[in-house]
């Protein structure tokens, strides 16, 4: 229907009856109180109905900007409708950087923190391990500010909170220096190298990223993430004769600088330059996160099935984070491994293959992404989150009418 608003993808039409984008702190506080049923729209690079409502959806992008960096901290206070484009160039001009980026830096801060969203790195953390302190307004409409050192656990479960605890206006996130990276491009890696060599492999550089399009037990392309004048050895594979795009055939000028050039930490980790603006993608995205001990086997369980997923595959990344303390996050408690799986854009044939994925992926407790495209039952991803007890705990004291919960959130919450 024209003029009707979706995702990103354009596989969601969203329901709301009412969309707003309020100016003002106390604008949105207002929003909020009087509101029925209220979600909170990022950027839109959900592939789900995670943010949706039959009630009113809100937009953060609207509200004030700010970006405000505190240097004897070390640490930043960001508007929640900033995107990291915009936060990452802020914070190199004051000598400071995040740890990591996504691959895409286009996405808004808090949206990406409210899903577990990551990039890649063993001993690196998701996004949300930045958060230091959070601002939220709760469904009565106040305003409410939750730290790590102050709030501890109710903290950990507050961070990755899909949106059910309220409207996140702003985050304080932990800062490094800035530092300059290089990168480099390494092709024709076959499956069986990881058999003897999984962990150095995936840790072969600050950060590394495995791609195929599972047409046969190979990875076509590794992305090789490191420090500035400190290449790392890597027999295993040579190097690309030139820049490359993660998809074969996509022409590479889009990509972030390769071929060993070095410069900043936030153009050379994400995998897309932030002065390219993605337009309404044609794909579809999943995730499945399992612990970095069975990353191995989970590969392989992929590569027995590959007949069936290659044909609707644009292609798949593999990626590596650390273990993580913060209650939905995909990587609590384990060290982990995600499969990232890009298809094209056919909801309907897409589906019963992600079954069959997700069939594969379950002896080892894979976690799906939460603004990805999944079929995993409220059920079985209640087994998966220890802490989930714990955190409609926290939904009961935030929103005791539910009034951030939606359809999505329902049937995992239950009565809370």
């Amino acid at each position: 229907m024209p003029g009707m608003l979706t995702n990103w993808a354009g596989n969601i039409a969203f329901t709301a009856q009412r969309i707003d984008r309020p100016t003002t702190l106390d604008g949105l506080r207002r929003l909020v109180a009087r509101s029925a049923r209220v979600r909170v729209l990022g950027s839109g690079h959900s592939f789900n109905t995670l943010a949706d409502t039959d009630g009113t959806l809100v937009s953060v992008a609207g509200l004030p900007p700010e970006i405000e960096v505190d240097r004897a901290a070390s640490t930043v206070r960001v508007a929640a409708g900033v995107r990291y484009a915009e936060l990452a160039q802020e914070l190199h001009a004051h000598g400071f950087a995040l740890p990591n980026m996504a691959s895409l830096p286009h996405i808004s801060v808090a949206g990406s923190v409210a899903t577990g969203t990551h990039g890649s790195g063993a001993a690196l953390g998701s996004l949300a391990t930045a958060v230091r302190e959070l601002e939220l307004v709760t469904a009565d409409g106040e305003l409410r500010t939750l730290g790590r050192d102050r709030d501890g656990e109710r903290f950990a479960g507050s961070v990755v909170s899909l949106g059910a605890l309220g409207a996140v206006t702003s985050l304080t996130l932990d800062l490094v220096p800035a530092f300059e990276l290089a990168q480099r491009v390494r092709t024709g890696l076959p499956l069986s190298v990881l058999d003897e060599h999984f962990e150095a492999v995936t840790s072969a550089a600050y950060s590394v990223s495995l791609f195929t399009d599972w047409r046969g037990p190979r990875f076509g392309q590794v992305w090789l993430k490191y420090a500035a004048g400190h290449e790392p050895r890597f027999p295993w594979a040579p190097e690309a004769t030139g820049p490359v795009h993660p998809v074969a055939g996509m022409p590479p000028v889009h990509c972030t600088e390769q071929q060993g050039v070095p410069g900043p930490w936030h153009e050379r980790l994400p995998h897309f330059r932030a002065e390219f603006t993605p337009s309404s993608g044609e794909e579809i995205q999943s995730e499945y996160l399992v612990d970095r001990r069975h990353g191995l086997a989970a590969l392989h369980a992929v590569d027995a099935v590959r007949d069936v997923l290659a044909p609707l595959l644009q292609v798949c990344e593999v990626r590596t984070m650390a273990a993580d303390d913060l209650w939905l996050s995909p990587a609590y408690g384990r060290d982990t491994v995600g499969l990232h799986f890009t298809w094209v854009k056919d909801t309907a044939a897409v589906l019963p293959v992600l079954g069959l994925l997700e069939e594969r992926l379950a002896p080892f407790a894979a976690r799906p992404h939460w603004g990805k495209l999944s079929t995993v039952p409220a059920g079985r991803l209640a087994a998966l989150y220890p802490r989930l007890a714990d955190f409609r705990g926290l939904v009961g004291e935030f929103d005791p009418r539910s009034k951030f919960t939606n359809a999505f959130l329902a049937p995992l919450l239950g009565d809370v």
